[in-house]
């Protein structure tokens, strides 16, 4: 294990280092951390202070991440670190990702320790979730590395705030990503996020364009920040104009969290009718989450509406692919699919790695 980091250099007027990994280009005094917390300056260099170690390790439903289109119905091995390069203030794992003890780490593991608890508990990937991936960079592509070695997949769970260069070599270790695009304004970015939107809409147009990576984008729709019809409207007609239609997208339900208890939950028909609006954009694959609603947890085929993939709160029901598309009209399902679909079901199952 190394805590060596990349990106980053000395500014020779100042003496502090420069943090390229994200846009927030910290300016890090000796003896200081950036804003993530977990990248520190010591003696002159900058060090990834949680490489090694985890906040924890829970085998999942792959349909938590969320994905529908990846591997449905099998396991994966989640873990995330501790800090977070972004500032949200509705943040649902702050306990994690705004977290400034170094002890709420459980453990240390190795990557190589990593993938082969994978491999024990039958997990068909690796997750980098609960805080964001990109500030422990280093240490989930070492495991990516190990994790192809061993014909096991890893996804990032994102807000795709990074700069373009690691950017590069990131995802080109990744298999699949949840892109977190949190709103389609910049306002929103600013002020409840501490961060800009412009970058993630670079990342999102760099994953379509430059990489075989499979992803999907998630919405946490919030009461009287983001959910707005018209800005659901551009948000949708963006994403048909630059990422095309078949890009799957989820809105979910907030829950008043953190430093934004002051707003109520989500209502289920606000969902409802962002996704209609989704829908009428021309987006083909368009999901709810954090509520109950089978029916639109579900995937159908684009063409002729024959049901393919049937979820109820992570369990798969119904799978009929046939040759990866529709039984009925023939049409390919976007996505990366077995001939089966797991049954790992609803369980979330802690574990220990070591």
């Amino acid at each position: 294990m190394t805590d060596t980091t990349r990106w980053w250099h000395r500014d020779p007027q100042t003496g502090k280092v420069v943090c390229t990994l994200c846009p927030r280009h910290c300016r890090i005094p000796d003896g200081s951390r950036g804003f993530c917390f977990v990248r520190a300056n010591v003696d002159g260099r900058l060090i990834l202070t949680t490489y090694g170690r985890s906040s924890g390790f829970c085998i999942d439903p792959i349909e938590k991440k969320p994905l529908n289109h990846f591997l449905p119905g099998t396991a994966v091995l989640s873990l995330g670190t501790a800090g977070c390069n972004l500032g949200c203030k509705f943040c649902q794992n702050h306990d994690i990702s705004k977290s400034r003890q170094m002890d709420t780490l459980a453990g240390e593991a190795s990557p190589q320790a990593i993938v082969r608890a994978a491999l024990e508990h039958g997990c068909r990937s690796i997750a980098f979730t609960y805080n964001d991936p990109v500030i422990w960079a280093e240490y989930a592509i070492d495991i990516a590395r190990t994790a192809r070695e061993h014909g096991v997949r890893t996804v990032a769970v994102t807000a795709g705030y990074i700069d373009p260069e690691p950017r590069r070599e990131f995802f080109a270790h990744m298999d699949a990503a949840n892109v977190d695009l949190k709103a389609f304004n910049q306002a929103f970015y600013r002020k409840l996020t501490q961060t800009s939107l412009q970058p993630v809409l670079d990342t999102l147009v760099y994953l379509k364009r430059e990489t075989p990576v499979w992803f999907e984008i998630t919405t946490l729709v919030i009461p009287g920040e983001n959910d707005d019809p018209d800005e659901t409207r551009r948000m949708c007609d963006w994403i048909v104009e630059h990422l095309g239609p078949d890009v799957p997208l989820h809105f979910t339900a907030f829950h008043p969290d953190y430093k934004m208890l002051d707003h109520p939950p989500t209502p289920h028909r606000t969902l409802v009718d962002a996704r209609d609006i989704a829908i009428d954009a021309g987006l083909h694959h368009v999901y709810v989450g954090n509520v109950y609603d089978p029916g639109r947890e579900s995937t159908r085929c684009a063409a002729c509406g024959e049901l393919l993939i049937e979820r109820n709160r992570y369990a798969i029901g119904r799978f009929a692919l046939e040759r990866g598309g529709c039984p009925k009209c023939g049409r390919t399902l976007p996505g990366v699919f077995e001939r089966e679909a797991g049954q790992w079901g609803r369980r979330r199952l802690p574990v220990l790695v070591g």
